[in-house]
């Protein structure tokens, strides 16, 4: 009995220590604004405030389906109502919006924009009668990242440029996941050979980190606690962590949920380290980067639904 009891309390003190050393950087938080990713907006459509680009895609001369319908299943196939077929270059952009906004706030913003620009409107849907989100997630755009509810959903299809005779077309589809996230993806589709690629911009992210000791990493959704979804893209960061080769962090996963706090602290651990490993995947060090997880022991955070945020902690240097 005494052993089990020394036990237990020696693995609250490791754990209580840990904390002391970390809380104080992740409380910074609090105070010191999350550095988001910069970005570049494709000429015909402006991003939702407070919004960030985390995922771009682009492809030549493609053939592109416009879909102008509801979504059904026939035969064991995904079809709409209606469809156009469309060929050129196609833009896919994903944004990620901060969550002081709800789905509506998005398509509003867009909607008034598509207006501002002369945009056509070509078909529009909102909620169930979209249809399954898991359609449009899956079978129409690829991504697994937009499945979620389905009365979390709008769909915009427009034209643009229709005195042309060749106009381009955007489709736009907003969805408010289960835990939260909001993702606007839009899908620009262009004559072919009048296109470009969007680059992000360098977020500059670690710039300010001697000030504020520690950042959140934007853009995180795991598909499981070992694996990072597929949209998830850290290049950017990796590429000025190498920039900073006499530099050390800290890598802290935060996990809330019903669990023991034993089995959310090995969790946001293993989660720490699916981010590292992926990290130094990218080029990074391995001597930069030791991988921590806090559990729910820092739930203190600016951006409100950030329980299970991920974080660079720098590692200070002991005179």
């Amino acid at each position: 009995m005494w052993i089990i009891r020394i036990y237990y309390f020696t693995m609250i003190r490791q754990t209580l220590s840990l904390y002391s050393k970390l809380l104080s950087a992740s409380l910074l938080i609090i105070v010191a604004p999350v550095v988001g990713a910069q970005q570049t907006d494709h000429r015909l459509i402006s991003g939702f405030p407070d919004s960030e680009i985390i995922s771009t895609e682009f492809e030549s001369d493609s053939n592109y389906s416009l879909v102008l319908g509801r979504l059904q299943r026939s035969r064991g196939v995904v079809i709409p109502e209606n469809s156009e077929r469309l060929r050129g270059d196609v833009t896919r952009l994903i944004y990620e919006v901060s969550q002081e906004f709800n789905g509506e706030d998005v398509q509003h913003f867009f909607q008034e924009q598509f207006a501002e620009r002369g945009y056509e409107q070509l078909f529009s849907c909102a909620g169930r009668e979209c249809g399954s989100s898991n359609y449009w997630a899956n079978d129409i755009f690829r991504n697994r990242v937009l499945y979620g509810p389905e009365r979390n959903q709008y769909f915009t299809a427009v034209r643009i440029d229709t005195a042309l005779s060749e106009p381009s077309h955007l489709v736009l589809y907003i969805i408010t996941r289960g835990n939260r996230r909001i993702y606007a993806y839009l899908e620009i589709v262009q004559p072919t050979g009048t296109a470009a690629p969007v680059e992000l911009v360098s977020s500059e992210l670690l710039v300010d980190i001697e000030q504020s000791l520690s950042v959140a990493v934007p853009g995180l959704t795991f598909i499981n606690d070992r694996q990072l979804d597929n949209a998830v893209d850290l290049s950017g960061m990796a590429s000025e962590l190498q920039n900073m080769p006499e530099r050390s962090f800290y890598v802290v996963a935060h996990l809330t949920g019903p669990q023991e706090l034993e089995q959310l602290l090995n969790r946001s651990a293993i989660r720490a380290q699916t981010v590292r490993q992926q990290l130094i995947n990218l080029g990074v060090g391995s001597s930069q980067l030791i991988a921590r997880g806090l559990g729910p022991l820092a739930p203190s955070c600016s951006a409100g639904e950030c329980l299970e945020r991920v974080e660079l902690v720098l590692i200070q240097a002991v005179d």
